[in-house]
């Protein structure tokens, strides 16, 4: 019974999908050659085979596998519309557990994100969630962006990590769906707002305007009323504090990062030809002076 109950808890444990990285029966050059065809694998079942294959290739330390193959892979062939309910449901859902498992090298989880933004655009244009499931992915996308505390963007050698943006990605692709409803405008928007301005963190990897990306599509949706917004905007400067010496870099960061956030969207907001994105201004403005 004690080594049952071992094997259980062993299988919980276990990684969402497995590590290996290429896959079996597969090499980084073959892979490499099949990206250099556009992945066109003509076996539906090799495709979808693969595919599974290849989100062990997340959480590769290797930026040519993790993202120039993997990742470009599983978008393109979600791009052209080659998987079915049953297998982006599959893919969806091992990528879940891949954002509740265990992410040592700070690889797996936001590479996670940024391909369950592409599981989000098949439910876009071909809807195939019930409501049900795309309340639980907005959920889940706001969940991750909020849990985000690793700020790590590019690194020489190393590539991208970039939660947050990957994050915003996701939300994005979310926002964007006609199917959303105005409760979970509202929860993207708490995500946004847990980011627009992390403690104690200056971004400098375009984070800002991938946060605000969003935000502009759920303006366009028009669900929120003028109140809704001014309320969430004018929530945001006391995020960055007062003035502390003992916490100087902290506080530059903050208003650092809130600066690049409200006047990157004034300027998408005043160059707008949505109404709804336009009437933004006044309240974005009222945030910025907020912060003289």
């Amino acid at each position: 019974m004690r080594h049952i109950l071992l094997l259980g808890l062993c299988l919980l444990a276990a990684p969402a999908f497995a590590q290996n990285c290429p896959p079996a029966g597969h090499t980084k050059a073959s892979l490499e050659a099949l990206k250099a065809q556009q992945f066109a694998l003509p076996d539906a079942g090799a495709k979808r085979q693969l595919a599974d294959a290849l989100l062990g290739c997340l959480s590769d330390p290797n930026p040519d596998l993790r993202d120039g193959i993997a990742y470009e892979a599983l978008a393109h062939w979600m791009r052209a519309g080659d998987f079915d309910a049953p297998a982006l449901r599959t893919l969806r859902d091992k990528l879940y557990r891949s954002l509740d498992g265990e992410d040592k090298t700070g690889f797996s989880k936001p590479f996670a994100a940024l391909v369950l933004s592409e599981v989000a655009r098949t439910d876009r244009i071909g809807p195939w969630m019930t409501p049900q499931e795309r309340a639980a992915m907005t959920e889940r996308a706001a969940d991750y962006v909020e849990s985000v505390r690793d700020y790590r963007g590019y690194i020489e050698g190393e590539g991208w990590r970039h939660g947050v943006a990957h994050g915003a990605d996701w939300l994005m692709q979310l926002s964007l769906n006609p199917a959303l409803e105005r409760a979970q405008y509202r929860r993207i928007l708490a995500a946004i707002a847990a980011q627009v301005v992390p403690r104690s963190h200056a971004y400098v990897f375009g984070e800002p305007e991938r946060l605000a990306k969003p935000l502009l599509f759920t303006a366009k949706r028009g669900l929120l009323s003028d109140a809704d917004w001014a309320a969430w905007f004018a929530a945001l400067p006391p995020k960055v504090g007062k003035l502390d010496r003992a916490d100087y870099a902290g506080w530059l960061a903050r208003r650092h990062d809130l600066l690049a956030f409200l006047t990157g969207l004034y300027l998408q907001a005043d160059q707008s030809e949505d109404a709804a994105i336009k009437a933004l201004k006044p309240t974005i403005m009222a945030a910025l002076k907020q912060m003289q």
